[in-house]
Parts: structure tokens; sequence; C-alpha cells
């Protein structure tokens, strides 16, 4: 029996195994981790260009959809001199972007594993503060998935009001459509939505070329403006519709967060990608809201901003319904960035040790499958929690990416005044400029959402972090245990028993000690009866010695059923100081629905000899044939 620390998963960062250590130091080279693919064997599950923002930047394109929208909502009570004011917020906030894309330009390359905000925390800031950064990181992530698909299923079921009482089941159909595409890989899901995202692309530049080349609206919606009191512009009314808009930058960090899953020259290709999004988005933002000022549009109930754009630019023609089906599409798929950028988080705070190891584990074609399952379990129960509603989640949405932009602003400020190198002056004041920028969006988005459930983030932060506290100390104390890092003393025989646990005596029982004799010199045997079965005790002892096995066996008696607690005492009182090996035999019927016969006493007995004792167990299950094998074998068909 070979143990190992790996048993555990993967070994705490910072460890070497000894073993690796050894073997490395003796063929004089380094060893590549066990788990590290070839980045330049598996090309062609990495992503390119196109396919990096086709898989890590939908939901940012999806927000060009929602983030004028939010801006005029709040602008629309000033009436038309707040409606004025939305290019100029606009215009705000595609700065904004211009320096978050060239600040997480910067962030890919100087944190090439991935991770964004929380590897830049974890480098340069401190280790509170790069869990905050991932517990911000996680939660949006979640969010995303869950507000993007039922937003998505909104469209539908306003285009199909019949559609309606089945909002639920249609979310949970689309998530599971996502999480199955990703479960192929990140590039299986790149080619699967590089059509979709393109088609949304075209037909949002389309309605802008076509709106900015008209005299006149071409359709106006007949709907009804939604009214209310008027307010006067003030600074305060600015900086809401400011942060409302601000929903639009949700996404700018997948990229920077997944540059792993990229393609050689990983670096340059994410790069490339940043600033594609960064381009097309600030030009499908600015589009829309001069658009927005020249048609002098209001919001409208029931109607959207990009519903009632669209109609004025193409008309409420066959264009019109393309519009709105690829808006209603990619809203849906724009779940798939957080599926892109979460499982790589998910990993690298796993090889921190504040996640468990499962989550660092790759599959074939590059899927953290742990990372992706768990991202959609969680989701699926916000979705059913909200009803499918898109608006009970919206309030929750977008504060957590604002409190990551701040830390990885701040974060890359470190950097450069510890980095330095050429131009660092300006990427300072670049970086810090951004901070302060996401560090006000984050605090007006929180303020002004606190009563519609934005203190449900704010609780689950804190929360989050010490969820991942509690993991790191964990495999602290596993690692001290196992004295990772350290070189044992070599092993030495010790005194050792092999104690097979009967039920009775038949071939699984013969074959069950024929496999113990061959663990060990001594081999013992023990037997559960009860007291309120007279006589079984001497039937089984009458049974044993007419078989003799050359065996001993120890009957022992249990007063209340309890099949683990006899046995764990024998163990104790016969074998102090020794090592004990447990063996419990079971059947394994080769038939799927075989299996619901056998009962649960190995379960039982396996957790209570764990829990009591420090005894090895190994549940040794011996297959049983289907009929017609078990006729060829002249085996029985059961035991």
């Amino acid at each position: 029996m070979v143990s190992s620390p790996t048993a555990l998963g993967p070994e705490p960062a910072g460890r070497p195994s000894p073993t690796t250590a050894l073997a490395g130091a003796a063929s004089g080279r380094t060893r590549r981790p066990i788990g590290r693919t070839n980045r330049n064997t598996d090309g062609r599950e990495r992503l390119s260009v196109s396919g990096g923002l086709a898989a890590l930047s939908l939901d940012a394109m999806a927000s060009v959809s929602y983030g004028p929208e939010a801006i005029v909502l709040v602008l629309a009570a000033a009436g038309g001199a707040g409606l004025g004011l939305t290019l100029p917020v606009t215009l705000a906030i595609a700065g904004l972007l211009a320096v978050l894309v060239l600040s997480y330009r910067q962030v890919i390359a100087a944190f090439p594993d991935g991770g964004g905000a929380y590897a830049v925390a974890k480098r340069h800031l401190s280790r509170r503060t790069s869990l905050v950064a991932a517990a911000s990181l996680v939660i949006d992530y979640v969010l995303n998935v869950a507000v993007s698909v039922a937003a998505g299923v909104a469209a539908l079921t306003s285009a199909f009001p019949a559609l309606l009482p089945y909002t639920v089941q249609l979310c949970l159909g689309v998530l599971v459509l996502i999480t199955a595409v990703n479960l192929r890989g990140i590039a299986a899901s790149a080619r699967a939505f590089i059509l979709p995202t393109a088609i949304f692309v075209g037909s949002i530049c389309t309605v802008i070329v076509a709106g900015l080349l008209r005299d006149a609206p071409a359709a106006i919606s007949t709907a009804v403006p939604a009214t209310g009191p008027i307010q006067a512009v003030g600074a305060l009314l600015l900086l809401k519709a400011f942060a409302n808009g601000c929903a639009a930058l949700t996404g700018v960090e997948a990229i920077a967060n997944a540059v792993p899953s990229f393609r050689e020259p990983a670096v340059r290709r994410a790069q490339r990608a940043e600033v594609a999004l960064g381009a097309l988005l600030g030009v499908m933002l600015i589009g829309l809201a001069t658009l927005i000022g020249r048609f002098q549009l209001h919001p409208v109930e029931g109607v959207t901003v990009l519903a009632q754009l669209t109609d004025a630019a193409l008309g409420h023609g066959i264009a019109f319904y393309v519009v709105q089906f690829a808006t209603m599409v990619l809203l849906a798929l724009a779940a798939n960035t957080s599926f892109g950028g979460l499982p790589v988080l998910a990993r690298l705070l796993a090889e921190d040790n504040y996640l468990p190891h499962v989550f660092a584990l790759r599959a074939r074609r590059q899927v953290h499958r742990y990372g992706v399952l768990v991202l959609s379990a969680v989701a699926a129960v916000l979705l059913v929690a909200a009803n499918g509603q898109m608006n009970t989640l919206v309030p929750l949405f977008a504060i957590g990416v604002f409190v990551g932009f701040t830390i990885a602003q701040y974060g890359m400020v470190r950097h450069w005044l510890i980095e330095r190198g050429r131009g660092w002056r300006w990427k300072l004041g670049l970086n810090g400029f951004g901070a302060l920028l996401t560090f006000a969006a984050a605090i007006v988005t929180t303020g002004s959402k606190l009563s519609e459930g934005a203190w449900l983030i704010a609780l689950a932060l804190p929360l989050l972090v010490f969820g991942f506290e509690s993991v790191h100390r964990a495999y602290d104390r596993f690692g001290a245990s196992l004295r990772l890092g350290q070189t044992p003393a070599p092993p030495r025989p010790g005194p050792s028993v092999v104690v097979v646990a009967v039920g009775d005596v038949s071939e699984l029982t013969r074959r069950a000690l024929a496999a113990a004799l061959s663990l060990g010199d001594e081999v013992a045997a023990v037997h559960v009866t009860y007291a309120d079965e007279p006589g079984s005790a001497e039937r089984f002892q009458t049974k044993w010695e007419a078989w003799h096995p050359d065996v001993p066996v120890a009957v022992v008696e249990s007063t209340d059923r309890d099949l683990g607690r006899p046995v764990v005492e024998h163990l104790r009182g016969h074998y102090p100081g020794r090592h004990v090996f447990v063996v419990i035999p079971e059947v394994a019927p080769q038939r799927r629905w075989e299996r619901i016969l056998r009962n649960n006493r190995g379960s039982v007995l396996e957790r209570a000899v764990r829990r009591d004792t420090d005894a090895i167990v190994c549940r040794m299950r011996f297959p049983v044939p289907a009929p017609r094998h078990a006729a060829e074998a002249g085996a029985p068909a059961g035991a």
C-alpha cells in the first residue's frame, strides 16, 4: 500500500514534494509539475484573439444593451436637461473604460498566470486584500451567470408571453446548455459563440451607422413615456448615472483573469483581445449615446432603449427583429464570460490553498471541471431562489466587480512604485486615476443600491473571505501533520495485523481472507452478533470450526444492534500500539440496477472505524458476474 501527501490533492504551494525535489536534484534539471500541460502541444484547446472575445467578453459586449438604459433611467429624473447629459456621462464611462483596458493590459503582462485583481493584490498588497479581491470576483462571476441567463430568458418571454409560466425551467435549460458547452473546453465554447457575437456586434454597429445617416427617426415608439417628479441636475444625480452606467464595464477584467487560456504567445494574444474588447465596447457605447441625444429618446415603459434606437434607425421591420433576437441570444450567452474566468481564478485559489484542491484539477481540453460545475450549481440555486426574475438579481450585480477594479488599480500603483521601469510614471498616474474613479463608482453604486439588496453583497464578501481562510488553515494543519517539505525518517516495519470483518461463512469470506493473508503475516477475523438473536453466535462458531480456515475469529456481541461500536471496541482492546488494517469485503454486481440490492453495512462499519480508530480501512469489492458469465465460469450468481 503506497501512501502519499498527494492523496489530499495538489501539494500546497510553496511546499515542494521531497520526492520531486530529490528527483530534480538527481537528474540535474527541474521537473515540470505533474498536471501541467505543455502549452505548445494543446494549442487547439486554447484561445485565439477572436476566440477570446467570444469566450471571455460576452458579458461586456451584452452590457451595451442595458448600460445606456441605466444612464437614461437616472437622468430622465431631471427631464430634458438631464437626458441631454447622456453623451457626456457616457464619454466619462468610456474614459474609465480606456483606463481599465490600459491597466488590465499591463496586468496581463505582469501576471501571465492569470488571476487579475487577486494576483495583483497577492503580490503587492496584503493577503487579506487579495482574498477580498478574489471574493468580489467570485460573487460577480456567479451573479453574472444568473443575471445573464435571466435577462436572455426575459427577452424571450417578452417576445413570446406564452412562455412566461416556464421562466425558471427555461433559465435552467439555458444554464445546462452553456455548462455542457463549457465542459467540452473553453476553445469549444469560443467556437460555438463566435457567430452569435459577430452577429450582435454587426447588428449594433448597423444600428449606429444607420441612425447617424438619418435626419429623422424611421419609427417612434407609440408607448407612453415614463414620467415622474422632475429633479434638478446636480452632482449626486450625475454620479448616480455614472455609477449605473458603469454596469457596462463588467467583464472587462475577465481576459486578464484567464491569460493561460490563450494560445502562445498568450500574453500578446490576451493583450490584443483586451484592446479589441475596449475598442468595440467604447464605439458601441458612444455610438448608442449619440443616437439617444440625436433622436431625443425618453424612457418608455415596457420598451428598452435599445429597442427604441433600433426602431428609430432601422424601422420596425425584419431588421428590428434580427437586432432584438441577436441581443436576446447574446444576453443569455453572456454567462460564458464567468465560465471562462472563474475556473481559472478557482485554480489559483486552490493552488494557494484557499479552495479545495479539486478546483486545481484539469481534465482534457483544458477544462477545470469542478469550477465549471460548482459555478453552474450555485447559479442554478440563485435562479430558482429569484424565480428567474432578472430585476431581483440586478441590484446585486456589478458591485463586486468595482471592488476588484479598485484593488487591481491600487495594486498596480504599488507595482510601478516597486518595479519602476520604462514609462513607469505615466503608468502609475494612469492606475492611480483609475483607482480613484473605480473607488468612487463602488461607493456610489453600493450606496444607491443598499436598500435594494446590496447589503447581501456586503455580508457575503466577509463570509467568503472567512471561508477561504478556513480552508487555508485546514491545509496548513494537514501540511504540518504530514511534515510536507521535510525529509522523513526511513520507513521501518512495525507490528501489524489484518482484521477481516466477516458476516457469514461463504465464498465472499474465503476470497477476503485469501486477500488478507497476502497482505500480512497475522490475520484475524471479527464477526458481530446481536443480543436479540439468541443462538446466532453459536451457529456461526459451529460453521467456522467446520470450515476450519486456520484464521482465528472473534465473535463480539452488540446489545443495541450497533454494528460499528463493537468492532471499534474490539480493535482498541486487542491491538493497542499496532498497525491495524481492516478489510471489509463486499459484493459488486455488474448490473447497475442490482447495486441497490446491497446493504450499506460496509459504509456504516467504515465510518465507525475511520472515525474512532487509527486503523486503515480497505473495502474489498468482489465482482459478481452477470448470469451468462456466471454460468460460463461455473460461479454463483450472488454471494
